[in-house]
């Protein structure tokens, strides 16, 4: 679940719609969840059209944006933060989505702040 925060907060930060990024866990037993994931998926990326139109962006600003987000995460600085924003998350102990979002939001926001200039 962290990962799926951070993943939607860089790209929220760059410009790019985060629904683009979908994170579902299906094991193999669950073939037909893995399909409806699948279907829903593709139903959401055909809805949003390819990735720059529904953010109004030419395919240069999209490259640019996408190797910003790229730059950041592979950055030490967001990797040390995103670290201690799940170390904060297992000491809480709760496991709901919108506590993880909240926890990597709040920590990574320093580490992050460079993606909205």
């Amino acid at each position: 679940m962290g990962v799926d925060a951070l993943v939607k907060k860089v790209l929220r930060d760059v410009g790019i719609n985060e629904e683009r990024f979908s994170l579902q866990w299906a094991s193999a037993a669950e073939a037909p969840l893995f399909v409806q994931h699948i279907t829903k998926f593709t139903e959401s990326m055909t809805a949003l059209g390819p990735i720059g139109e529904s953010e109004g962006l030419s395919k240069e600003e999209v490259q640019e944006r996408i190797q910003k987000a790229l730059d950041a995460v592979s950055s030490q600085k967001v990797r040390i933060s995103f670290g201690n924003a799940s170390k904060a998350v297992r000491k809480d102990e709760i496991w709901t989505t919108e506590h993880i979002d909240e926890i990597i939001n709040t920590k990574m926001e320093k580490s992050l702040a460079s993606l909205s200039e």
